[in-house]
Order: structure tokens, then C-alpha cells, then sequence
């Protein structure tokens, strides 16, 4: 029969003869989705990862969705609190960072603004939609990001919610950057010597601080990692399906931003330099962690 697990049924757990059972056919397909990147943005691969861990809480399982996106901080502090505390305070940490990163987004975006930004972030993505639903008129340029093209669900999303978007070819940065007021991304990680984003963001923020456009990242806090981070390299067939015997393909999917690029990080402690978002961001996780 079906159990109920704060008062929430799941049709993935059973009890047969007093032994929970977890149908693991779920539990694969989320690992295979947030795998593949059928799951993308740091935080939905996070609250997916906090769903497989609740079908199956071992440390086991655990290890083996950390193992998933090596370049997923947000996806191992959520599974920590998970594990410690339970999957609804991981959840809810994700939701009220979010109503508060709206409400600095909201404020910090001048009337009229054109944004330049590149890749798909949900934080990002849901504070912009937020600043144009409060009455805030702006405009957003944004790459296609190859060879996913996750830039592509960007432009789908804020074009969507009424939002003035025009995409680009990630080769068309220099021409368009000049007449932004201001870079916005997201990202995967936030260390101490910079942010980790999708490959070409580097690029942008070195084209950025040519052209002395100020350049801003939106993150939740959980994006913080204090140690170094392995950059994931992903199948070349995403970028070319082409064999020969003298052809090399490479595809790194990540880049570390040198924080000397970085401006202000805006997450829900407000918007900070580098060097105080990572302050208290290791306050933050500590505190979380013992409450």
C-alpha cells in the first residue's frame, strides 16, 4: 500500500510487510535527466536532486547525486540539509532566497536598462520576471550559449513573461555588449578566486570590463563552495557528431571568472563584492547547517 510522508503520498515509496520499498525506476530517471541536462540551472538540478534523495535517503544514493554535476555546490549543500535536517528545509531555503533576490533585483535595475546576459538561469530568470511583473521596463540581450543553446530558453522565457529580448550568436558579443548598460548571469559556483559559469562568460566579462560595463552575478547562496571545483568536460558529439582520425574535440561545459571581473554578486544578502558575498555566505551555511 501507498504510506503518506508528511502528509504528502507518493506513489514511488510502499510498504510491503513493514519494509519500505522505493520504486527505483523514478529515482534513476531523475539521475539520468540531471545526468543529460534534460534538468538544467543550478538550483532545478538542486530541488531534482532533493526529490531522488527523498526516494531513496541513503548516503549511498547521496554520493551518487553529488557524483551527477561535479560543478553543483548548490546540489551538495541541499542534499547535506536534506540528510540532517529534511528535504523541506532544503526545499524552502530555495524559495525564500528567491523572494528576496527579486526584491534586490527589483531595486537595483534602473528604468529602461538594457541587460546583457548569456546561458539560462533560473534565479536570474525568475527575478527579471518579477522586476517587469512590479512594473520595471528593461530589456535583455542574450546569447544562444552552444551547443545546448541553453541561452535559447532564456530568450524563450523572458520573451514569454512580455519581457523585450533579442538573441544573439555567442560570436556576436563584442558588437552587442557596447550598447548594454550592464552584464547579468547567473551561476554554477561561487568560489573564493571568482565564479564558475557556462564556458563564454569569461570571455564576456573580459569584453565587459574593455568596454567599462559593470558586470553583475545573481546567485543564491547555497552557489558557494570553499574549495576548488573540477571544471566538467562534456561529450564532443554535443558540439560536432563528426569522427576522424586527425580531429580533436573539446567541450568544456564551465569557466572560472577571476573576481577581479566581478563587480557586485546580488544573492539574498543584498548586493556585495565578492569578497563580503563569500563572507557571508560561509556564515550562512554554518548556521544552517547547526540550526
Amino acid at each position: 500500500m501507498t504510506i503518506l510522508i508528511n502528509n504528502v503520498k507518493s506513489k514511488n515509496i510502499f510498504i510491503i510487510n513493514s519494509v519500505i520499498i522505493y520504486n527505483m525506476n523514478s529515482f534513476s530517471k531523475i539521475c539520468r535527466d540531471i545526468k543529460s541536462i534534460k534538468i538544467q540551472g543550478a538550483i532545478n538540478v538542486a530541488k531534482a536532486g532533493i526529490k531522488a534523495y527523498s526516494l531513496k535517503p541513503t548516503k549511498k544514493a547521496k554520493n551518487l547525486l553529488i557524483h551527477l554535476r561535479p560543478t553543483e555546490p548548490a546540489l551538495f549543500h541541499a542534499l547535506n540539509i536534506a540528510e540532517k535536517i529534511s528535504p523541506e528545509k532544503a526545499l524552502q531555503h530555495f524559495d525564500n532566497a528567491q523572494n528576496v533576490i527579486n526584491h534586490y533585483v527589483f531595486n537595483f535595475i534602473q528604468y529602461k536598462s538594457v541587460i546583457f546576459t548569456h546561458c539560462h538561469s533560473n534565479t536570474l530568470a525568475n527575478a527579471l520576471i518579477h522586476t517587469h511583473k512590479s512594473g520595471k521596463r528593461f530589456s535583455v540581450i542574450s546569447t544562444e550559449t552552444r551547443p545546448l543553446f541553453q541561452g535559447r530558453k532564456t530568450a524563450k522565457q523572458l520573451s514569454k513573461a512580455g519581457i523585450k529580448v533579442i538573441q544573439i550568436t555567442d560570436s556576436a558579443v563584442h558588437e552587442f555588449i557596447k550598447n548594454t548598460n550592464l552584464v547579468m548571469i547567473g551561476a554554477d559556483a561561487v568560489l573564493n578566486s571568482g565564479v564558475i559559469n557556462k564556458t563564454g562568460s569569461t570571455t564576456i566579462a573580459e569584453i565587459a570590463h574593455v568596454h567599462k560595463k559593470p558586470f553583475y552575478v545573481v546567485a543564491d547562496s547555497w552557489k558557494f563552495y570553499p574549495k576548488n571545483i573540477k571544471i566538467e568536460s562534456r561529450h564532443p558529439k554535443e558540439v560536432w557528431n563528426k569522427s576522424s582520425k586527425n580531429l580533436n574535440i573539446r567541450n568544456p561545459s564551465f569557466e572560472l571568472i577571476p573576481k577581479n571581473y566581478i563587480t557586485k554578486i546580488i544573492s539574498e544578502f543584498g548586493v556585495q563584492t565578492h569578497n563580503q558575498f563569500i563572507k557571508s555566505a560561509k556564515k550562512s551555511l554554518k548556521n544552517s547547517v547547526s540550526a
